[in-house]
């Protein structure tokens, strides 16, 4: 059988799609993600969209935009979206021009403050940084000023944000706010503040009663507390700073529309209902938290500027090693 004619039966013998049917649309997420959640968020939207598939990539923000960086230097494909850490990350790609400008439907059930005006990137979710304690501490402290009492002295352990990215956010946050600033800081290190590595060694020293006071992400402690550890956390009077996982479009997507819809669903009731079945405080306002986390608008938002943070986050670093002297 000659070429063309087995060509000819190949085509006519393989599987033709009804008429009207479109082959489906296949999205690529980057993704910083816990795989779980990850793949839950994937699988409810697929459900919710069966014409579009997403694949996803799941690593931390850093080595993501590292990828990124790479793919784009070297003219390969980028993916068609993101959902990532933080707002600080975001607004570096806004500035490189690497996001595609869309302004959800859904941004109207959101404080203007967890969402790009322009609609670059849309808040996900509420992950918030407050006290933790050890329940056999000797008080319960209500504020950050709190932390810096001469009775916590040695006390009070936290996360470097020379390692960890919300610890960053939480350093800009307050010494942005005029009633804390860069003396409060100061005032922490004089009262023998623990300062290294990220949530993860604050909660194990928390919960172990190593040291009774740690500054901590939600959803570490008030978990470890449904499940029985010696733990409870406290929403400071002052509020909170945060971090919101923002989604994005990115710049040059060959699929849009799709993207867009991806958007849409996890900014929706259902997928933000989705995300409080995931164990996170929602962003979007009128959706109830999960059991044990305080209601959405029970949640008072420290004042935040991811662009000046972005400006300032080499400075921040800098006097944060110098008034905590590391070398």
């Amino acid at each position: 059988m000659s070429r063309v004619l087995l060509a000819a039966a190949l085509l006519a013998a393989a599987p033709t799609l009804a008429p009207g049917l479109a082959a489906a649309e296949t999205l690529t997420l980057y993704t910083s993600q816990p795989n779980e959640d990850a793949q839950k968020t994937v699988d409810a939207f697929m459900a919710a969209h069966p014409g579009i598939e997403v694949d996803w990539v799941r690593d931390g923000t850093t080595k993501l935009m590292a990828r990124l960086e790479a793919e784009i230097a070297a003219g390969a494909a980028a993916p068609d979206l993101l959902l990532i850490s933080d707002t600080v990350t975001m607004e570096g790609l806004v500035q490189q021009g690497r996001l595609a400008a869309y302004v959800s439907p859904e941004d109207a059930a959101y404080d203007a403050a967890l969402y790009s005006p322009e609609g670059y990137y849309h808040s996900t979710k509420l992950i918030t940084t407050g006290i933790a304690y050890n329940t056999g501490a000797a008080e319960v402290p209500t504020s950050w000023a709190d932390l810096a009492k001469p009775a916590m002295k040695g006390l009070v352990a936290m996360p470097s944000p020379l390692y960890s990215g919300a610890a960053l956010i939480h350093l800009a946050t307050l010494t942005g706010t005029p009633a804390l600033g860069w003396d409060y800081y100061a005032a922490l290190a004089g009262n023998d503040t623990l300062a290294d590595g990220g949530n993860g060694g604050v909660f194990k020293a928390v919960a172990s009663g190593e040291k009774p006071y740690g500054v901590l992400v939600d959803y570490m402690a008030l978990r470890a507390k449904a499940e029985g550890s010696p733990i409870d956390f406290v929403f400071p009077d002052e509020g909170v700073s945060y971090v919101t996982e923002p989604v994005a479009i990115v710049a040059g997507t060959r699929h849009m529309d799709a993207a867009k819809s991806f958007v849409d669903f996890v900014l929706s009731q259902p997928g933000q209902e989705l995300v409080a079945d995931m164990g996170y405080i929602p962003a979007r306002d009128g959706v109830a938290s999960p059991e044990g986390f305080p209601a959405r608008d029970a949640v008072k938002l420290m004042p935040f500027d991811a662009a000046k943070a972005l400006a300032d986050s080499e400075a921040n670093k800098a006097e944060f090693a110098k008034v905590f002297k590391v070398q």
